[in-house]
């Protein structure tokens, strides 16, 4: 279980960590740039990943590819969303990412799709409805409805991406978990396959930023460190509790989904003060009940 917990709060403390970032102007592009090494590095101590057959990897290039790009953008992604709409329904979007895979087995690879698993679907999307509900917004914009027309599209605008940015959470991490579980398929190793992704994802993200000619930051780059570890330390973590509790898959799987909805809540309500309306609460219960029917599906 001390694995399990550990995974949990490495998975919370990016969401924290990227929240105090956005709040103090950080560019977080260069934190995540930063990061890189460290789990590149950290991989390959922790993981150790076979680099003698990295010319087997073959058709699964192409999805390392995608994943090299996906993972800075979706990190990208994912401070947006938690200064847009808070850690609270942003770590829930992500926990919720596991219903596409589900839709793509079935409409992309035959899968019979039962009707429990229709019955969590079903509370997937009313949770994500339930958590980008926002009445503050549509108050907002009645409120500056007698000030000019600039002001009022950039509310209209704010209000508009507000949704969109945990959307993007949700499909790209469904999206990249669609592609880790295609090259496993193939036959690729998942620490070679970590290792490879992060080592490109890293040296993509570096040649984009240094094309944009950005302003480097001291702060975002030494904050990156401790965004690497937390990766990693995630990742590893919940490998290893998958490893000591192999016959009880079920204790890993909820207890990671739910945990992180539950210590993101706490946190992002105790801590950080965001508010959670009735729908919103909502909204996470049908998350924590989505993820129990999916399972047993």
């Amino acid at each position: 279980m001390m694995y399990l917990m550990i995974a949990v709060l490495c998975s919370v403390a990016v969401s924290v960590l990227l929240k105090i970032l956005r709040q103090k102007n950080i560019d977080i592009r260069q934190t995540i740039v930063a990061g890189y090494p460290v789990a590149f590095l950290l991989t390959w101590l922790l993981l150790k990943p076979d680099v003698s057959k990295i010319g087997e990897l073959g058709g699964a290039w192409g999805i390392i590819i995608a994943l090299g790009i996906l993972l800075p953008a979706v990190f990208v992604i994912l401070g947006r969303a938690i200064a847009a709409v808070g850690m609270v329904a942003t770590d829930a979007a992500q926990r919720l990412s596991l219903i596409i895979p589900i839709i793509a087995a079935f409409l992309l690879f035959g899968e019979v799709l039962t009707g429990t698993r229709v019955f969590g679907l079903a509370l997937g999307f009313l949770a994500l409805g339930a958590l980008v509900y926002r009445p503050q917004q549509s108050a907002l914009v009645n409120e500056n409805a007698s000030t000019d027309t600039v002001t009022n599209n950039v509310v209209n605008k704010q209000a508009l991406r507000t949704p969109l940015w945990l959307f993007g959470v949700w499909v790209g991490y469904g999206i990249i978990d669609i592609l880790f579980k295609q090259v496993a398929k193939q036959g690729a190793a998942f620490p070679l396959t970590l290792f490879v992704s992060f080592g490109l994802a890293g040296l993509l993200l570096l040649i984009y930023l240094l094309i944009t000619r950005v302003r480097w930051q001291g702060r975002a780059l030494a904050a990156g460190l401790l965004l690497g570890a937390l990766n990693i330390g995630n990742i590893y973590a919940y490998i290893r509790a998958h490893q000591i509790l192999s016959e009880s898959p079920s204790i890993v799987f909820t207890g990671m989904n739910v945990g992180v909805i539950a210590v993101a809540t706490i946190i992002g309500v105790g801590i950080f003060k965001e508010s959670l309306n009735r729908i919103n609460m909502l909204g996470l219960l049908l998350a924590i009940g989505c993820v129990a029917v999916l399972f047993l599906a």
